[in-house]
C-alpha cells in the first residue's frame, strides 16, 4: 500500500518561515529515501503557524530539490483561484518536472472570511462561491486535457498536461462529486474524522468510470506523533493539540512547543472535543504506532494513506516520520 506525507510547512516557536521552508525542504528529501510516494503540501492563509500559503511555488521548490517522490497540493483551495490560473501554475510544474505532480482541489478557502476576501475571490457573482465548485472543477479539467476544436481560452502551459487530480474532502460532498466525476479522493480524516465512515461509503458505492480512473480510489489521512517510546509518543502530541485547540478558539499561532501534561493546560471539554478530531491517529513507540496504523488500516481498507503530524522539533518530526514509514512499509 502507497504511503505519502502531508505538509503543512510548519513554523514552530521560536523559528521563522525561512528554517520552516528548509525544514519541509528537508523532510521532502528523506520522505523521498524512507520510500513515501507523495509529498503534499497544503494551502492555507493568515496562520502564523503555518508557511505553505503559495502552494504551487513550493510545490515547484521540493519538486526541483527532489528526484523521484511525487509532489503536488493537498490542496490548492479551488475558491480562491480562478480555474485558468490553477491549470497555468500547474501546467507549468508538470512541464518542468515531468510526471510527478499531483493536484488536489478543496472547495473550503482554507482561512478566515475578511482573509478569503483579501485573496480577491468572491467580489463578482459567482467567484469563489462554494457552490461553483464542481463547475470550477470541470473547467479545470477541460483546461489541462487535451485540445477542443471549439475552445477559444486555452491554458499554456497546462493544455494537454492532464494534471492528476484529487478531491479533497471532510463530508459527503467531497465524496459524491469525486465519484460523480471519477476521480480519486482523499478524506481529510486527520482533523475531519466524523463522516468518514459514510463518506468512503457513498464515494464507493456511487463511483463512476471516468477517462481518469476506472474503479473507485481513496486515500485517508492520519496523524502519527512516533517517538522511542510510548510516553515520548504522547509528549510529541500534545503540540498539535494545543494548536489545534487555538485554532478554534479563533487564536492561531506559531506551533507551541510540547508539554508533560496536556490536561493541566486544556480544559476537560476543549480537550475531549480536540481529541475527538484528532481520533485517527497513530501515538506512541514504534510498535504501538504499529497496532494504531494496522487497525486504522484495517477498518477502513483505504487504497493509500497519507500520514500527517505537527511536531515541534524538526528532529523528532523527521523521527516520526521515520518510523511511520518503517511501519507502513511492512502493512
Amino acid at each position: 500500500m502507497r504511503y505519502s506525507v502531508l505538509d503543512l510547512a510548519p513554523v514552530p516557536e521560536g523559528l521563522d518561515i525561512v528554517q520552516s521552508l528548509r525544514n519541509s525542504t528537508d523532510l521532502a528529501q528523506r520522505a523521498e529515501s524512507w520510500g513515501y510516494h507523495r509529498f503534499w503540501l497544503a494551502e492555507h492563509h493568515n496562520m502564523p503557524g503555518i508557511a505553505s500559503a503559495a502552494t504551487a511555488v513550493l510545490i515547484g521548490h521540493i519538486a526541483g530539490q527532489t528526484q523521484s517522490i511525487r509532489v503536488g497540493a493537498g490542496g490548492i483551495m479551488l475558491p480562491n483561484h480562478a480555474p485558468y490560473m490553477v491549470a497555468e501554475a500547474f501546467g507549468t510544474l508538470v512541464s518542468l518536472y515531468g510526471d510527478r505532480i499531483d493536484l488536489g482541489l478543496g472547495r473550503a478557502p482554507g482561512t478566515d472570511l475578511l482573509t478569503a476576501r483579501a485573496l480577491r475571490r468572491g467580489l463578482q457573482s459567482g467567484d469563489g462561491n462554494p457552490d461553483s465548485f464542481p463547475h470550477d472543477v470541470i473547467e479545470l479539467i477541460n483546461y489541462l486535457g487535451p485540445e477542443r476544436p471549439d475552445a477559444r481560452v486555452r491554458a499554456f502551459p497546462g493544455l494537454g498536461t492532464k494534471v492528476p487530480m484529487w478531491i479533497l474532502g471532510s463530508s459527503l460532498y467531497g465524496a459524491q462529486l469525486a465519484a460523480q466525476l471519477g476521480l480519486p479522493y482523499a478524506f481529510a480524516s486527520h482533523f475531519a474524522p466524523a463522516a468518514l465512515d459514510q463518506a468512503l461509503d457513498a464515494y464507493r458505492s456511487s463511483f463512476q468510470p471516468s477517462e481518469h480512473l476506472a474503479a473507485p480510489h481513496a486515500m485517508i489521512a492520519i496523524n502519527v506523533f512516533a517517538g522511542e517510546s510510548d510516553a515520548e509518543g504522547v509528549r510529541l502530541k500534545t503540540t498539535m493539540q494545543q494548536a489545534f485547540a487555538r485554532l478554534r478558539e479563533g487564536k492561531p499561532g506559531k506551533l507551541p512547543a510540547p508539554i508533560d501534561d496536556i490536561s493541566k493546560h486544556l480544559a476537560p471539554p476543549i480537550l475531549a472535543g480536540v481529541n475527538e478530531a484528532l481520533r485517527i491517529s497513530a501515538t506512541g513507540s514504534k510498535p504501538t504506532v504499529a497496532a494504531d496504523l494496522s487497525a486504522i488500516v484495517e477498518h477502513y481498507q483505504p487504497d493509500e494513506v497519507i500520514i500527517t503530524g505537527q511536531i515541534h522539533d524538526h528532529d523528532a518530526r523527521l523521527r516520526s516520520f521515520e518510523i511511520a514509514a518503517e511501519v507502513l512499509s511492512t502493512i
